[in-house]
């Protein structure tokens, strides 16, 4: 398996590597209330959980999908630190139904244009590695940067399924977006 490394202006991605999982664990669970999960489904709890149980979750669930040959989550890094990262995962496999998700951990880089980004050579990367005709994100209308960055990266609203998320005593859609490898392919071009 090749390491994958993709560079921007803002930020590279790659693969994670033995060395990041300290790292990644502290960032994603290092915390009882992260700022970055009041915008990532806060409605849904975040389970902290212990270095070890971490690592035999990475383990079992490998971030190399060797089936496929691609990498199911990318670090985003700035500056040699990890920042955030970007995931895929199979909404429905057999039709090759795939969603992605992103998340950047630390608040100083949102809003500096690292999450759009990272999200399109995210797509770029899984449509030139997997046989996939669409690429997914699902949110709530509660994360507004998040539907702002699948917009600027070419998405369109597909589905609003309303007021069926609550939380902190309000109820919010849920937002689904995508892009199709034929829009992809437009905007690649046009770039």
């Amino acid at each position: 398996m090749d390491d994958v490394r993709i560079e921007g202006s803002k930020v590279i991605l790659r693969n994670v590597k033995q060395a990041d999982l300290k790292r990644l664990w502290s960032l994603k669970y290092g915390e009882t209330d992260p700022e970055w999960k009041k915008w990532d489904a806060p409605y849904l709890p975040l389970e902290l959980i212990d270095f070890h149980t971490f690592i035999d979750k990475e383990m079992k669930h490998k971030t190399y999908d060797e089936k496929i040959g691609a990498y199911s989550e990318l670090l985003m890094e700035k500056n040699d630190q990890i920042i955030g990262s970007v995931v895929y995962y199979w909404e429905h496999e057999a039709s090759r139904w795939l969603e992605i998700g992103i998340t950047i951990f630390d608040p100083k880089y949102w809003n500096g244009g690292h999450g759009t980004e990272a999200l399109m050579m995210f797509i770029g990367y899984l449509f030139e590695n997997l046989e996939i005709e669409r690429v997914g994100i699902t949110t709530w209308s509660g994360n507004e940067r998040m539907i702002a960055v699948g917009k600027k990266v070419g998405m369109q609203v597909e589905g609003r399924m309303r007021k069926c998320r609550y939380h902190d005593g309000y109820y919010y859609d849920s937002i689904r977006m995508g892009m199709l490898r034929e829009e992809w392919e437009s905007l690649k071009f046009r770039r």
